[in-house]
């Protein structure tokens, strides 16, 4: 009943997106191209689709033959306009994602600007020796022309069965898909079939050159958030599971195969902890004494700090690393492949070909 009343205004979105997309085709909008290298990370859905952990795995392998910029919008952040992003920065200011890959990555230049293509004018003119920008979100936008575009798909929610805005998640239409260059659907089950990576195959491969990688999400060994926690996490304890993430139920999916999950706290993404979030924390942990309180990396950025957090918590506040990795099936050899394309050692393609009718 609900899904009928919005698709009134799903159809606007829709309509308004289609319009947008043509003043680009028609030169109306421009989109501009730059001569440096821009690689650009995105999706056609909101929410969580795991844009940030593959945008760290590339940074931190170009980062070996490339100066690298990572340049974002900042979401949420109360500032506007050009900033770097300092390590020492609040994430109010600068974004809880941009600030979480300058801590991860503090000799790369990490910019916020909602403007794509002025920021990445700036760090021309500011970081001459940047040879190379990962530019994190921005395909839907269209004012930077990205030399390398990367669509990031979740497996948990198939485009193909989603719908526009607000009965769905689709923020841009599905043929914008023939401007990727490469397709990364994350993720994925441990037990995905080969006839269920034909069927993505099959909805993605819309242009010969195209690549598909298919990749999971592993945790990795639980962190403390601060120095106050007084002992280490170990596989069967008790968890409090909390994130402010997009999609939550792949991270509370993989605390449960580790921990012992004893209650939960999912926030909208991009969440601002609040007094009241904080003290639902207290309140959780005196209900269960014996249950750490486990969050995600993103989430663990903005409570590092908070002077709202009290030691009863930071005590007991732990975060989960996640880490990309490509599975059995995939294409080989994805950031060696991304490497040559950036350095013009493979052709990526000039124009896309559109869809089959």
């Amino acid at each position: 009943m609900l899904k009928c009343l919005l698709a009134p205004a799903a159809l606007l979105y829709k309509e308004g997106v289609t319009f947008r997309h043509r003043l680009f085709d028609w030169g109306v909008l421009k989109s501009e191209k730059f001569d440096i290298p821009v690689v650009c990370i995105g999706n056609i859905t909101v929410g969580g689709t795991g844009k940030t952990p593959l945008a760290e795995m590339i940074v931190d392998y170009m980062s070996q033959t490339h100066r690298v910029a990572l340049l974002s919008r900042g979401y949420g952040r109360r500032t506007k306009g050009y900033r770097e992003v300092a390590a020492t920065d609040h994430y109010r200011d600068v974004g809880d994602e941009p600030l979480q890959i300058k801590r991860k990555f503090p000799d790369v230049c990490v910019v916020v600007c909602e403007r794509r293509a002025d920021g990445i004018r700036r760090i021309r003119t500011e970081h001459p020796e940047v040879d190379l920008i990962v530019m994190d979100d921005g395909f839907q936008h269209r004012y930077v022309e990205a030399r390398i575009n990367v669509v990031v798909m979740d497996y948990t929610r198939p485009f193909y069965k989603d719908d526009f805005l607000p009965c769905g998640t689709l923020r841009d239409k599905v043929d914008s898909l023939y401007r990727a260059h490469y397709f990364i659907v994350t993720k994925c089950s441990e037990a995905m079939s080969p006839l269920e990576q034909r069927l993505w195959r099959k909805e993605l491969q819309k242009v010969a050159y195209q690549k598909v990688y298919f990749t999971r999400m592993v945790p990795t060994e639980a962190l403390p958030v601060t120095a106050s926690a007084t002992a280490p996490l170990r596989e069967g304890d008790e968890v409090i599971a909390m994130s402010g993430i997009g999609n939550p139920k792949v991270f509370v999916a993989g605390v449960r195969e580790r921990y012992k999950v004893v209650d939960a706290l999912n926030f909208a993404d991009h969440h601002v902890y609040s007094v009241a979030d904080i003290k639902r924390m207290v309140e959780l942990l005196e209900k269960h004494p014996a249950a750490r309180l486990l969050t995600t990396e993103k989430d663990a950025v903005k409570l590092r700090r908070s002077r709202r957090v009290p030691d009863a918590v930071r005590e007991k506040l732990y975060f989960q690393p996640v880490k990309v990795e490509f599975m059995e099936g995939s294409d080989d050899d994805f950031l060696g492949t991304l490497k040559n394309d950036i350095e013009g050692r493979v052709h990526v393609g000039d124009t896309p070909m559109s869809f089959d009718a």
